[in-house]
């Protein structure tokens, strides 16, 4: 997918830094758990397996991980706190406020 050729649909730019992976990144893994934290409204993207370990954590652009997984365009509305999941790669997200 290119994101060049429609309106970007995220409040936040393109170039935005988000935390994931190097597993999804290289693309051995799949994005399964999304957050967009309430503090920082960073945005983190994490494998099955649940968050990076310090060996293997990234720090990409936010059109880098829809240009890996495009279905990431649905959840451009996810409010800050606020989490999305899913139970395969080609699930429907599900989504839910974070709580403390």
């Amino acid at each position: 997918m290119t994101t060049k050729n429609f309106d970007w649909p995220f409040s936040d730019p393109p170039n935005v830094a988000v935390f994931t992976s190097k597993s999804i990144v290289e693309e051995r893994d799949w994005i399964h758990y999304v957050s967009h934290d309430q503090d920082d409204g960073a945005w983190q993207f994490h494998p099955p397996s649940g968050p990076a370990t310090e060996n293997d954590a990234s720090l990409v652009s936010l059109r880098t991980i829809l240009e890996l997984d495009p279905s990431i365009i649905t959840l451009a509305d996810l409010p800050l706190g606020w989490c999305a999941w899913r139970e395969a790669k080609n699930s429907p997200w599900k989504r839910k406020e974070l709580t403390d």
